[in-house]
């Protein structure tokens, strides 16, 4: 038995990276070397923070709401009465930046916060102030005092291959800093509608409520990606993790380090997934690629001469097999930025060259969006970010649709909107969509018909 566990522990240490090896040696009772991440996990763990956030909430009752239950009572239209509560939730954070204090999250873990502590593995806790935010990858940016801080060293998360092994570093169910192992079980993974650009690396490694924010890294202790979602149908940890990968991350960290937000253009064009149905109706052989449905007018895409029913196959030379795809590849890209557009049309390859331009401000809903938003002005809102109704023409679809002027659509059928694009490829050509709305301060969901 003893010959058989030497061996075992042998052929796991031939498993590691080499890189890696110099973390792991250590001996058990009778000098025996024995694998562990513990030296490694020395170095790391101190870069990885403790999330407590809290909130000043108001609470509402529900029929004050409601007109006709004001006017039986005589409660006039500003008199709603509120009790004041304070709540705090825990997640988790890495520090990227000692010297200038910078941490990162994810953006549902600050959602809300009207004060944030960030707590050290030293025992300290320290005030943050949040820089900036991108919900749409489900980021955040705060800023601590920079004294005496450990950062995390990053991977480029490019570099990633199924199998590797990784380890997730976070606080789950506030029990305080946890380590899980694990492997990467998927790249790539996208279309979950967890966040509005996905492109998760998965990962068996147990992550747990509390742990989002954290740390995902690989056996040199750099980091991989930021610990963010989890499936789980039974609601605990069934192996089946998402983190955001780093270089993704840093797409947003970097233009929020920069000016506070997160910009992002578009090519102007409306896609959808290239279906076996659509591929043979087009005559593609490979039936592989994503259709542009439709061309925005004076868009980028129409300026370059995309045009409706092209299959573009690729972006800067990477081949685009899915409409989330590409939107993550573009969405990522900055207003400004050139790509490479390789795509067929008729069965010929074409080459165009097209600029990043920058979302459009404002659209009426009578263009065609949906037939209950008729009659509704929709504006692109920014802090926060969805699509806002300005207004409602009397007695239009939209007015008896239950939409308000000041309501802020922030995500249809669970995909997150934030441009009148991403409210167009949202709804799509359904019959019903479920809209989610914030109304003053409350949140809710309305079904369009």
């Amino acid at each position: 038995m003893r010959g058989t566990r030497v061996m075992y522990v042998w052929a796991l240490l031939l498993l590691l990276a080499p890189s890696a090896w110099a973390t792991l040696p250590l001996q058990d009772g009778e000098g025996r070397q024995l694998p562990s991440l513990a030296p490694m996990l020395e170095r790391v763990n101190p870069a990885v923070v403790n999330i407590s956030t809290f909130a000043t909430r108001a609470a509402y009752n529900p029929l004050l709401n409601d007109p006709f239950f004001r006017h039986f009572f005589n409660i006039p239209d500003n008199a709603r009465p509120q009790q004041q509560r304070r709540s705090q939730s825990a997640g988790s954070g890495v520090i990227i930046n000692a010297k200038e204090g910078v941490v990162i999250t994810n953006f549902h873990v600050v959602d809300g916060a009207d004060e944030i502590k960030v707590a050290l593995t030293d025992g300290r806790t320290l005030d943050a102030k949040l820089v900036g935010s991108d919900p749409e990858v489900d980021i955040a940016v705060l800023k601590v005092k920079p004294d005496n801080l450990t950062q995390i060293k990053l991977a480029n998360s490019d570099q990633v291959r199924v199998g590797d092994f990784v380890v997730a570093i976070g606080n789950p169910f506030g029990l305080g800093q946890t380590v899980t192992t694990g492997v990467v079980s998927a790249l790539g993974r996208s279309g979950l509608g967890i966040e509005g650009y996905e492109n998760f690396i998965q990962t068996d490694a147990s992550i747990n409520p509390g742990n989002s924010g954290g740390a995902l890294v690989d056996l040199n202790g750099d980091l991989v990606g930021i610990n963010t979602a989890i499936i789980a149908p039974a609601g605990g940890n069934v192996g089946i993790g998402f983190a955001i990968p780093t270089n993704m991350a840093l797409h947003s960290i970097e233009q929020i380090l920069d000016g506070g937000e997160v910009k992002r253009g578009q090519l102007g064009i409306v896609i959808q997934d290239l279906t076996p149905d659509l591929a043979e109706a087009f005559n593609l052989k490979d039936r592989q690629g994503v259709i542009v449905a439709e061309v925005q007018d004076d868009s980028s895409a129409a300026k370059a001469g995309i045009e409706a029913g092209d299959v573009i196959v690729e972006i800067d030379g990477k081949a685009m097999t899915s409409a989330g795809q590409l939107r993550n590849t573009v969405g990522l890209k900055k207003i400004g930025d050139k790509v490479k557009v390789k795509l067929l049309r008729d069965g010929k390859s074409r080459d165009y060259t097209v600029k990043i331009g920058e979302r459009s401000a404002a659209v009426t809903a009578s263009k065609g969006l949906h037939k209950s938003l008729e009659g509704a002005k929709l504006v692109v809102n920014q802090d926060p970010r969805g699509v806002k109704v300005e207004s409602i023409s009397p007695n239009s679809p939209a007015a008896l649709s239950g939409l308000q002027p000041g309501d802020l659509i922030v995500s249809v059928n669970n995909l997150r909107v934030e441009s009148i694009e991403d409210l167009r490829a949202a709804l799509g050509k359904r019959e019903q969509n479920v809209l989610r709305l914030r109304r003053g301060n409350m949140a809710l969901y309305l079904v369009l018909r």
